[in-house]
């Protein structure tokens, strides 16, 4: 239960640091092209789902929801789960709802000949 709520809470702040449109964080958030090309990392989900798994870590002391020994494997392997969660759920869910995308061409059904 504790790396559900934790995977939540990640997905949920990484959502509001990346795609918010709250003036602060508007302001805060900067040019993809600034930081000679690494103002990417505050406009993609998977980089920012990283970082803010890493910083959930450090904030597990603090918390009741979610227990984790600090250290810097730990910190590193949540960071990698909150990073692919993040972007899974990042494709799956958007603001028009489940996305459902069909890929296929004619070229992929077994046609008889």
């Amino acid at each position: 239960m504790e790396l559900l709520l934790f995977v939540l809470i990640a997905y949920g702040l990484t959502q509001i640091l990346v795609y918010s449109d709250m003036p602060i964080l508007k302001k805060l958030r900067p040019q993809k092209e600034s930081y000679r090309g690494y103002g990417k990392v505050f406009h993609c989900p998977m980089c920012m789902g990283f970082h803010v798994g890493w910083f959930l870590v450090l904030l597990s002391p603090w918390t009741e929801l979610f227990t984790f020994d600090v250290t810097i494997v730990n910190a590193f392997m949540l960071g990698c789960l909150s990073s692919a969660t993040s972007y899974v759920l990042n494709m799956v869910f958007s603001d028009e709802g489940i996305m459902i995308k069909h890929n296929y061409t004619k070229d992929n059904f077994f046609t008889e000949e």
